[in-house]
């Protein structure tokens, strides 16, 4: 039987549904080390907190995510908040002792990524984590493996694409277009994810971003009537008063990576008829991968080391047991998986390295994602200045 390691998790939205529906279900379809015990909620309205501690099953609730660092008990503690808002409560827990894991982007600003990151290095007994989900995607993971194993032999081109089109003109000012709250728009939301894939799949790093281009296509939004929400939702309507979106609306930049590899990478929350399509395509001397998350559990592979009369884009659906990375724990062949096995899959893999085993591919910590951080922030300054960046300029 495995031992427990009671979580703590501060924020009850969007990731907060996400999240503890990650560390309900990852013990029951994985048989790890340790098994996530939901200990305590923490948020700031304490209605609300009660309401999602009850129906998510934390035993436990508090308006003050400081008793989080105070009590003894709590081994893990999540931050799933507004960007602002990662870096003094992810500090103050790995200060404490406790272990952190930090949604997506790291920080809000280059700055508080920075103190994360250097936090995280003096709590030498500490882990950290950091939730991007897409990684934990079979396909995604197999696309990783396939290019460490020399399958695409070098790699030309990086092209990277996420778009959605939920943010229009009808759409209120929620936090994430307010930039005191989320640092950038598109970009860090959803360009950080590409990044992080792109990184995750090469294994190299962006040593230049060439150019970019930044807009802000809709510069007044309406002011929530119940202030600003991160749930976005079927509906969801704004009062008569208007604020400033301050924020990208979309961001395009072009990057070099060190082994020569040339990228681009587009991010856009305007892009009518397209929900969900985060995409990245990747060719190689040896052959060429690309994965489109509305289609998740697919990946295309062309071998171009097999016979010319043979050569053909493989349509490869990753849900065999045994031979598809996190398969084996769910369905049979083709019963398909969707978005929140990406997140059970990252608790069952954090359970193992906290139980002392390896994740099933890398997770990111907080290093790996100051990298990150260090790419979007190269790309925002490249966009401003209209001007070639170096990620060496970057630190």
């Amino acid at each position: 039987m495995s031992k427990t390691c009671p979580v703590a998790l501060i924020g009850q939205k969007f990731m907060g549904r996400a999240h503890s529906n990650a560390y309900l279900k990852a013990a029951k379809f994985f048989d790890l080390p340790l098994t996530p015990v939901m200990h305590t909620i923490a948020g700031r309205d304490r209605a609300e907190l009660e309401a999602f501690a009850a129906r998510w099953g934390w035993a436990r609730c508090t308006t003050r995510w400081r008793d989080l660092a105070e009590d003894a008990d709590i081994r893990l503690v999540d931050v799933g908040t507004p960007n602002d808002v990662h870096a003094e409560p992810s500090i103050a827990m790995l200060e404490a002792g406790k272990h952190v894991a930090c949604e997506k982007p790291l920080a809000g600003t280059l700055a508080d990524a920075r103190a994360m990151r250097d936090a995280a290095a003096k709590a030498k007994k500490c882990r950290t984590f950091v939730w991007y989900n897409y990684r934990r995607c079979p396909a995604v993971a197999l696309a990783h493996q396939l290019v460490k194993e020399g399958r695409l032999g070098r790699i030309y081109h990086v092209r990277a694409t996420y778009l959605q089109d939920w943010g229009g003109p009808e759409t209120p000012l929620l936090w994430r277009f307010q930039k005191k709250h989320a640092g950038s728009g598109a970009h860090g939301d959803l360009n950080a994810h590409l990044v992080d894939m792109a990184r995750f799949i090469t294994g190299d790093e962006v040593v230049e971003v060439c150019g970019a281009l930044s807009e802000t296509f809709i510069r007044e939004r309406s002011v929530p009537a119940a202030g600003p929400s991160g749930q976005i939702a079927a509906g969801t309507r704004g009062g008569g008063r208007k604020g400033k979106s301050d924020v990208d609306d979309c961001v395009l930049f072009l990057a070099r990576f060190k082994k020569g590899a040339a990228a681009s990478f587009e991010a856009t929350r305007l892009a009518t008829g397209n929900q969900n399509a985060n995409s990245i395509e990747l060719n190689g001397d040896r052959g060429s991968i690309r994965f489109q998350f509305e289609e998740m559990n697919l990946l295309w592979f062309f071998d171009a080391t097999r016979d010319r009369r043979e050569q053909g884009w493989t349509r490869i659906m990753c849900t065999a047991s045994g031979h598809h990375p996190y398969a084996g724990n769910w369905w049979p062949d083709a019963h398909v998986l969707g978005y929140e096995h990406g997140f059970i899959n990252m608790v069952a893999d954090m359970m193992r390295v906290l139980g002392g085993l390896k994740p099933v591919v890398p997770l990111p910590d907080f290093a790996d994602a100051y990298e990150t951080q260090r790419v979007l922030e190269a790309a925002l300054v490249a966009a401003r200045e209209r001007c070639a960046v170096k990620l060496s300029e970057i630190r």
